[in-house]
């Protein structure tokens, strides 16, 4: 499903979903879990994004990707979608890719560049939300143990519950090369024996989806942010919201 397809499967009674959650939550106490993804769900990663389309451009003299902004990003994850969206067209893109990408990928995935990322919308309230019900905020990221300094660092910054203390945990894949989709799987397995999952939270429908048949009984929310672009259609059940205000 395309990023429009996901913003229309958003109800107008979302925000009735999450004060829903925290009700539970509420019920339940510190037996309580609820899980967040990181990237795209409560960090918006586009800053970061395009940081390095302009480093990329600066360093190889192409102006138009010297000038990359956020909003460059709009589209989603593809690096291409950017690149055009800065003003390329469609050879320079091909001619560029290539390099850009491994360019990208020797400073998305580290603490001097995850520093830049901003908060999605409500983020923090929600996480302070969350604790203030007794409940466990567990942070389930697919960035590896290397990034936790950067990670920590901006949850600092942009005022969300930060894992200092047994009701917040930040659970990192303990190196860049492990495979996300199993991460997270395995990942499942802790969250259950921390007590009874009452939500889930992922921008990545991949990731929603196996939160939705692991924990049948919990909400599994999807935060129509960006994604991957893989083409997988969210399962029936799972809500999907813009961000985390609760206040219109």
């Amino acid at each position: 499903m395309s990023h429009e397809d996901f913003k229309k499967r958003i109800r107008d009674d979302w925000r009735d979903s999450l004060n829903a959650i925290l009700a539970r939550a509420r019920s339940l106490g510190s037996q309580a879990v609820l899980a967040f993804d990181l990237d795209s769900t409560l960090f918006d990663n586009r800053h970061r994004q395009a940081r390095i389309l302009r480093e990329y451009g600066e360093a190889h003299a192409v102006p138009l990707l010297a000038a990359c902004g956020p909003d460059h990003w709009s589209s989603g994850w593809d690096m291409r979608d950017a690149m055009r969206a800065c003003g390329l067209d469609a050879g320079q893109v091909e001619a560029h890719f290539p390099e850009a990408r491994r360019f990208w990928a020797e400073r998305f995935f580290t603490n001097e560049y995850c520093v830049d990322d901003g908060a999605i919308e409500g983020a923090a309230a929600f996480t302070h939300a969350v604790v203030t019900t007794g409940a466990r905020v567990v942070y389930v990221t697919g960035r590896h143990e290397g990034m936790r300094e950067g990670s920590v660092g901006c949850m600092q910054r942009h005022g969300l519950v930060t894992p200092d203390d047994s009701q917040v945990l930040l659970i990192m894949k303990p190196t860049l090369k492990e495979d996300d989709d199993a991460f997270k799987r395995e990942a499942h397995a802790r969250l259950g024996r921390l007590g009874t999952v009452v939500a889930a939270f992922d921008n990545e429908p991949t990731h929603a989806n196996d939160y939705r048949r692991r924990f049948p009984d919990a909400t599994v929310i999807h935060l129509a942010t960006d994604h991957s672009g893989r083409p997988v259609t969210l399962l029936d059940g799972i809500i999907t919201v813009p961000h985390f205000t609760l206040v219109a």
